[in-house]
């Protein structure tokens, strides 16, 4: 590494550190926010104090602040752009303007935070291998799975710790505003209400568990925002933090359901059962309430394990009901209330926009290599500028089989060693895929596929080097988000000097024409010489057969499709600069959707509420609100992807049709037709790495326990039960050295 690679690597460690260091000091600023909100002591001192010392600098003493320190800059800023139109006043009385730009501030300040850090990650990231290779993992001990069998999986310390903090907050936050709002409640308030004791407290009840279901309701839509800028930044990816989303789900459902049940019991009580049919124009909207409620519920109804499982098509549709949910949950609160749990909606709606942008435009399918095992891998052509890590995952649509469903498969290919192609495994064994793999592998297949794509999605950066042994553990398709990370160590292995950790890939195949699966390891342009210089060897399993089996004699084949004019390579959505682009995207989208607020306040609502006897209705406002940040979102969103269209345009990128030759015999097919001699396989090297046992399985403890080395990264993916008993293993103290991570897959 020369002096300018030094210092340039130098200085973007110390623009990370700083970043970090300054979202962590935003974090807590938030975290202690949260803590507070319940008491009396935010209650009737800190939101005085801020009232007073904030509100007339910039937003007038109409609105109402809910604090939070670290993000005072951001909403200064934006308080002085809205200053130059003189609408200030205006927007903040119709958005209640602290609380939601305190709120909005605070998250919004932190994504962009996040993009600044994952560009810098990105232009760095030729030098991420030095970087970690001999360091040494931080917190090994907390990263270890502490929670192996249960309800919530395998949940590591980290993990753990988390969670504990976070049912913490929603016990102090229940049981403080419970204590305050019942010690208020005596027989003489109660009677002056017309009510008895219990009923009164029923209700209070009632709306505090609605306001602890909005902590989890805050959270909700940040794990399933794939080009999240957030989750990169503690080291997530949208894939593996979908059990996240699962957690905060049925905890807010559990929450509201409580909440509503709570006031219909109320209601029945004191004979009010009639509030169920309300809409009032001010204050809370019962009916809204409701519909969001019963949207709520049958979404969750649906998202049980065996329902999932059994009908995931059924659970796959009743999900879109979280548009109802979200719609009838705003107009049930006023928008200044609504402003605490929407920012992770916000960011929601500007990648699922982005998403939907990206999927109208239909990508150029190659080839496609089709194996003995019903499994399929599908090239793309793909622009040299994208860049993805191992591990990724690309959404697939193929309209000629369903216009609707997308389906998410892990990427293959690796974007330094194939820098036009990319590539995906397929498994047929859902009705989408079977009806993939019969169009493609029938003897009058298709000479074009129709593909639509989103992403790819995945982590910001590798951490792999780091260790001085790798052990990949897989059954089945499992193995398909381990093909990336070997063709990253090839690339790897040739461009830096660094040490490559030795490789031990065990996987497990229930037959033997499953083996053919080994055949993707090494990418369709043939077999590049630098295997050779990677330590690697394959254990591999099949645990249903007890010997090889020579009686069906198909092999691997390659089917190549003609080019469409149409048809353009996979390409980032907003460019090289993505993360940039959508820092732009996030920051000038909340600034125009401030000022037509504050337009619409001042020249629609503001005459209403002031010079008439009328008072603007609560859910319309919050209408308006909710339609206004989908229409500046729309806006902001598709200019920039206009923008880098029209910048791509202007690059070459006609797409080659060369017919590359593809082996038919590699590992896997030499050890499914046994009767080939080593010597006449291209594949030598990847072939002599390859031990295959028929009958048996690993014998994973051992084989873990045995492994050498002060840092053995232990990467499984496959079947729960054999995650599991390897979380199991590496938790149990037996050995120091092995670092446990399960690895997200679809296929």
């Amino acid at each position: 590494m020369d002096s300018e690679s030094a210092s340039n690597t130098e200085s973007n460690h110390m623009v990370r550190t700083g970043i970090k260091t300054t979202l962590w000091v935003v974090l807590g600023g938030y975290a202690v926010f949260w803590v507070m909100m319940p008491t009396n002591t935010y209650q009737q001192t800190w939101r005085s104090y801020l009232r007073v010392h904030i509100d007339s600098t910039y937003f007038g003493t109409q609105a109402n602040m809910f604090p939070c320190i670290s993000s005072l800059a951001f909403v200064s800023m934006t308080g002085f752009i809205l200053r130059l139109w003189g609408l200030s006043a205006y927007a903040c009385k119709l958005v209640s303007g602290p609380n939601l730009l305190v709120h909005f501030a605070t998250i919004l300040f932190i994504a962009l935070l996040g993009c600044v850090y994952l560009h810098v990650v990105k232009r760095s990231n030729h030098s991420n291998f030095e970087r970690y290779n001999g360091r040494k993992q931080l917190l090994a001990t907390w990263k270890k799975p502490m929670l192996v069998k249960g309800p919530l999986g395998i949940v590591s310390g980290i993990e753990l710790a988390f969670l504990i903090m976070f049912v913490a907050l929603l016990v102090w936050s229940l049981s403080t505003y419970l204590h305050d709002s019942f010690s208020t409640i005596t027989p003489q308030s109660a009677a002056g209400s017309g009510e008895t004791v219990w009923e009164a407290k029923m209700e209070n009840a009632a709306l505090r568990l609605g306001l602890v279901g909005n902590i989890c309701l805050t959270l909700l839509f940040f794990p399933v925002t794939r080009g999240s800028s957030i989750l990169p930044l503690f080291g997530l990816t949208s894939e593996g933090s979908i059990k996240y989303h699962i957690w905060l789900g049925h905890t807010v459902m559990a929450f509201f359901t409580a909440h509503g049940v709570c006031y219909i019991i109320y209601w029945a009580a004191t004979d009010q059962i009639s509030e169920m049919l309300k809409w009032a124009k001010v204050g809370i909207s019962n009916v809204a309430g409701e519909i969001a409620l019963l949207a709520g519920l049958g979404l969750w109804a649906t998202t049980f394990t065996r329902i999932r499982r059994k009908m995931f098509e059924l659970f796959f549709y009743t999900h879109h009901l979280y548009i109802l949910f979200m719609i009838f949950y705003v107009l049930h609160v006023p928008i200044s209330f609504a402003c605490i749990t929407i920012p992770g909606f916000y960011l929601f709606l500007v990648d699922r926009f982005l998403r939907f942008l990206q999927s109208r435009q239909r990508v150029r399918a190659v080839s496609s290599r089709i194996l003995p095992c019903e499994t399929l891998e599908i090239n793309f052509s793909k622009n040299p500028g994208l860049s993805f890590n191992p591990t990724s995952i690309l959404f697939i649509n193929v309209p000629s089989i369903s216009k609707l469903q997308w389906h998410p498969f892990t990427i293959t290919s690796n974007s330094n060693l194939e820098p036009e192609m990319l590539s995906v495994m397929i498994k047929s064994e859902g009705s989408w895929s079977r009806k993939l793999h019969q169009m493609l592998s029938s003897p009058s297949s298709i000479d074009r596929l129709e593909v639509s794509v989103e992403g790819p999605y995945g982590p910001a950066s590798t951490h792999f080097l780091r260790h001085d042994t790798l052990v990949m553990v897989s059954g089945g398709s499992g193995i398909t988000p381990f093909i990336s990370i070997i063709r990253e160590l090839i690339f790897a292995s040739t461009t830096y000097k660094s040490k490559i950790p030795q490789v031990l890939l065990i996987c497990s195949f229930k037959n033997s024409s499953d083996l053919t699966m080994l055949d993707l390891l090494l990418p369709i342009s043939g077999t590049p010489s630098e295997i050779s210089s990677l330590q690697l060897k394959i254990e591999a399993y099949v645990t249903r057969e007890k010997e090889p089996s020579t009686s069906n004699g198909k092999l691997l084949r390659t089917l190549w499709f003609k080019p469409h004019p149409t048809d353009k390579p996979v390409s980032a959505i907003l460019g090289p600069k993505s993360w940039l682009w959508l820092g732009a995207i996030i920051s000038s989208s909340f600034i125009i959707f401030l000022i037509i607020i504050g337009l619409i306040t001042r020249y629609y609502i503001y005459p209403i509420d002031h010079n008439t006897s009328s008072i603007f209705s609560y859910s319309f406002r919050s209408f308006l609100n909710m339609l206004v940040i989908c229409i500046c979102i729309a806006i902001t969103a598709s200019a920039a992807f206009l923008w880098n269209k029209k910048i791509n345009g202007k690059q070459p990128n006609q797409i080659q049709n060369i017919e590359g030759s593809t082996p038919n015999t590699s590992p896997g097919s030499w050890v499914y037709d046994g009767g080939r001699e080593l010597e006449s396989l291209p594949h030598q090297s990847l072939v002599q790495a390859t031990n295959v046992h028929y009958g048996e399985r690993p014998d994973l403890k051992r084989t873990l326990l045995d492994c050498k080395g002060s840092s053995v990264g232990v990467l499984v993916c496959g079947p729960k039960q054999m995650r599991h008993e390897i979380a199991m293993i590496c938790s149990s103290g037996l050995a120091d050295n092995l670092h446990f991570e399960s690895i997200s897959f679809s296929w």
